[in-house]
């Protein structure tokens, strides 16, 4: 996808967290929605390093998600980040392998 389309896609992903009536969120306020943006995101990275894949923030609107030989992908939501880390994981990404389940416990 191009950059252009990772900042006009969608942004009101049931996953987000966004401040609009008649939505329960905790993170009523800009700044609480960017931690909460930015926890999700550590917790990401977590996962991630068990096949050395790297995600980012693009432009506050979408992700980018980079592999160790420096290809990557843009998307939109939290919610496409599996089959994007299975497409640029040279092994696959399965969140529920043993030895990711193992290596988490390790961390």
């Amino acid at each position: 996808m191009c950059s252009l389309c990772g900042i006009l896609g969608c942004d009101d992903h049931w996953t987000s967290a966004v401040d609009r009536p008649g939505v329960y969120s905790r993170n009523t306020d800009r700044h609480s929605r960017r931690s909460e943006g930015a926890r999700r995101l550590k917790a990401a990275n977590r996962v991630l390093d068990f096949r050395r894949l790297k995600m980012a923030e693009f432009h506050g609107t979408s992700y980018v998600l980079k592999s160790p030989t420096g290809a990557a992908r843009v998307f939109d939501a939290l919610s496409h980040l599996w089959p994007e880390a299975e497409a640029l994981a040279p092994r696959g990404f399965d969140p529920l392998d043993e030895d990711l389940i193992a290596f988490m416990e390790r961390q």
